[in-house]
């Protein structure tokens, strides 16, 4: 069977599978988390009821108290909810926190189990490796980033892992005068951690021991030499590398650019990854200042979306399956100021937009054929929106 073929059937065969889970997804009940700046009026995690079949945002209120919770995520088993507490001091370190909580899947609420030092300042994204037992956590202001093992109780244990990204900055010196950590993922087989530094213009890639936890890289320090990721997909400079999205396949890498809102799409050669384009997601008549924020593949694997922070939009773009380009389709409004998240509904029918600066979040529906969105129900109001993930309600 040639290549085109293979590429045809599993296109093919992602189409049927996004189908069914769509079909099995609308019958069910979720829980729609909201991960917040507590700096205004916020108090922390706030949680909504989503009905999948209609789409209706339902408020629960307050789900648990904590600081700066700005980048959230769960457990396999959707036991236990993590956050990042995005400060600059933690019991006196410069680092900022990450919290652990059981869940309450028919009330909402949240329990706090413990807290512990994200070994770094500021910190703005969490994952989960593949295993699932460790967390991985992006430093912003400290330029680090960390493993934490987490126990099957769900509580934090101490980092096992840091390691302070190294190279060279940036031409900005005002967004780009350090290292700057901004996402942070495990590659499909868990072999390398894949980071995002804004400071440095690269996507800077680990080895990884799944088993101990350990983030390692392949050139020593040297007299002359700072010592540097093991390789890295290299950016232009001034691009400013934020968040990071793959295609299903893992053929393909988009790469937005924070500080000039573009994307960067690299083919993958075995872990080895090669840029072929890069592409404005803003509208061709827009002029004002404007930083890019998110990033998301359509399950289908059809579609892109980026969030646009000034122009406060929502970017469309098609992929081409074979070559992985993306070609911009339209911008719809935020319809509030400052979209800094958005995911898309278990369904893969709706996406939902955090509007930080307005404290609003907004629906959209996607039009399955074109990936087009359409403003859909009513806005729902919360201080201060900058994460939300979809949990299975009880």
């Amino acid at each position: 069977m040639n290549q085109f073929r293979r590429r045809v059937l599993l296109v093919l065969l992602n189409m049927f599978l996004s189908f069914v889970l769509s079909a099995q997804a609308a019958e069910k009940q979720y829980i729609l988390y909201v991960g917040t700046y507590t700096t205004g009026d916020s108090k922390g995690i706030y949680a909504y009821r989503y009905s999948a079949g209609t789409g209706e945002l339902e408020p629960l209120g307050l789900a648990a108290a904590t600081e700066n919770p700005s980048f959230l995520t769960s457990d396999k088993a959707n036991e236990h909810l993590f956050a990042v507490n995005e400060t600059g001091n933690y019991q006196g370190q410069s680092s900022g926190g990450v919290s652990a909580f059981s869940m309450d899947r028919k009330t909402s609420k949240l329990t706090q189990l413990n807290q512990v030092a994200s070994r770094g300042a500021d910190p703005c994204y969490i994952s989960f490796d593949r295993s699932g037992k460790y967390l991985l956590i992006a430093n912003y202001t400290g330029g680090t980033v960390s493993v934490l093992p987490v126990l099957p109780n769900g509580r934090l244990q101490e980092a096992v892992s840091v390691q302070k990204n190294a190279g060279a900055l940036g031409p900005n010196k005002e967004r780009q005068d350090a290292p700057h950590a901004h996402w942070i993922e495990a590659s499909a087989r868990n072999q390398f951690v894949y980071v995002a530094d804004l400071g440095l213009d690269e996507v800077l890639i680990y080895k990884f021991d799944g088993r101990k936890g350990i983030l390692s890289r392949d050139q020593p320090a040297s007299k002359n030499k700072a010592p540097s990721a093991f390789f890295s997909a290299n950016l232009a400079a001034g691009t400013g590398p934020r968040h990071v999205a793959f295609s299903s396949d893992g053929n393909f890498m988009y790469v937005l650019g924070e500080m000039d809102a573009t994307v960067t799409v690299f083919a993958n050669d075995k872990e080895t990854f090669r840029s072929i384009q890069k592409i404005s997601s803003l509208p061709p008549d827009f002029s004002g200042e404007n930083t890019a924020a998110e990033i998301a593949v359509h399950p289908s694997g059809k579609f892109v979306y980026t969030s646009n922070r000034g122009a406060d939009s929502i970017a469309e773009f098609s992929v081409d399956s074979a070559s992985g380009k993306l070609t911009l389709v339209g911008n719809v409004p935020s319809f509030g100021k400052s979209p800094r998240h958005f995911t898309i509904d278990p369904t893969g029918t709706r996406l939902l937009v955090a509007n930080q600066d307005t404290g609003n979040i907004v629906e959209y529906s996607i039009d399955s054929s074109t990936g087009k969105l359409t403003r859909v129900g009513k806005m729902v109001s919360v201080p201060s929106p900058v994460c939300l993930i979809f949990v299975p309600a009880e």
